[in-house]
């Protein structure tokens, strides 16, 4: 008996599986926690979502940055980013940018422009981008839009102006013409930056021996200029000495009148003219008027200082 005890094996703990409630508990947190993941969706800053239902499509409204709270499995969203991009089309061509643009100026010359748009998304219409674009819009419209404008702007002007005085309106002419674009497509364009122009060497060169040859003109022209203002100067000058001249000898001719007519019509002042001429040693006798004539004092007395000497 006792030994039939020691030889018995000892019994295992059985695992009971959990039962049906515990399951059902399970299953349900499960299906609460995908629901709630596909319901909830967080839109990060800079990104701006478009929603696309099942039922009808994509919805006219887009989603802005912070939590928003979707129908499961019925609405998914895409995701757009807003904030400021840009694409270059250089000679240098890295990170998926395109070669530089070739175009041709007014009289037909090789240009080559390197050129950085700088865009955005426009938020309130991203959900007619996502419709009518799609992700793909650097590809089917701003590359393809950026390279005809450019060579449509550079060939509105000659080779000379454009990569000396012209460069800001070549800048102005392309952003024009993008922006319209741009906003037909729902996207905003921010600037356009012309980075660099080249043209062939030789026909730089010879740009180059125009320009100085102009400014040498210019330089010619500005010294002609001055030389005849100098002459001008000098005419006028000797104009308004004549003038002067002139007026002046009117002036004494006028002035010469006046007295002698003023002598003619008063002869006492023939008499005043003369003693003023002899008024610093004045040795003269002024008789009255009815006599006319003067007497010298020092006549007189020229027999009496004869007379007192010894």
């Amino acid at each position: 008996m006792n030994e039939s005890r020691a030889n018995a094996t000892p019994r295992r703990p059985q695992f009971r599986p959990p039962g049906r409630s515990a399951a059902l508990l399970i299953g349900g947190l499960l299906v609460a926690a995908v629901v709630v993941t596909q319901s909830v969706q967080v839109i990060p800053a800079g990104y701006v979502g478009v929603v696309f239902s099942s039922f009808s499509g994509v919805k006219a409204q887009p989603l802005q940055e912070g939590i928003h709270f979707l129908m499961p499995f019925v609405d998914r969203v895409n995701l757009y980013d807003a904030r400021l991009q840009e694409v270059t089309l250089a000679h240098t061509t890295q990170d998926g940018d395109e070669g530089a643009i070739r175009a041709r100026s007014k009289e037909g010359l090789d240009i080559t422009a390197d050129v950085t748009v700088q865009f955005r998304v426009d938020r309130t219409k991203a959900a007619t981008l996502h419709k009518e674009l799609g992700r793909d819009y650097l590809r089917t419209v701003i590359r393809p839009q950026v390279r005809s404008k450019v060579r449509d702007a550079i060939g509105q002007f000659g080779a000379a102006d454009i990569i000396s005085s012209k460069r800001q309106e070549v800048e102005a002419s392309i952003t024009t013409e993008l922006r319209r674009i741009f906003e037909r497509n729902n996207l905003i364009l921010d600037s356009v930056l012309l980075r660099e122009l080249r043209i062939p060497d030789s026909i730089a060169k010879a740009i180059e021996q125009k320009q100085a040859a102009e400014q040498q003109v210019a330089v010619e022209r500005n010294r002609l200029q001055q030389s005849t203002i100098s002459a001008q100067r000098a005419v006028v000058e000797a104009e308004g000495a004549a003038k002067a001249s002139v007026a002046k000898a009117r002036g004494e001719a006028e002035a010469l009148s006046l007295r002698g007519r003023a002598l003619r019509e008063n002869p006492q002042l023939i008499q005043l003219t003369v003693a003023e001429k002899l008024s610093p040693g004045i040795q003269t006798v002024m008789l009255p008027s009815t006599g006319n004539f003067l007497l010298d004092v020092g006549t007189l007395t020229q027999p009496a200082k004869a007379a007192a000497k010894p």
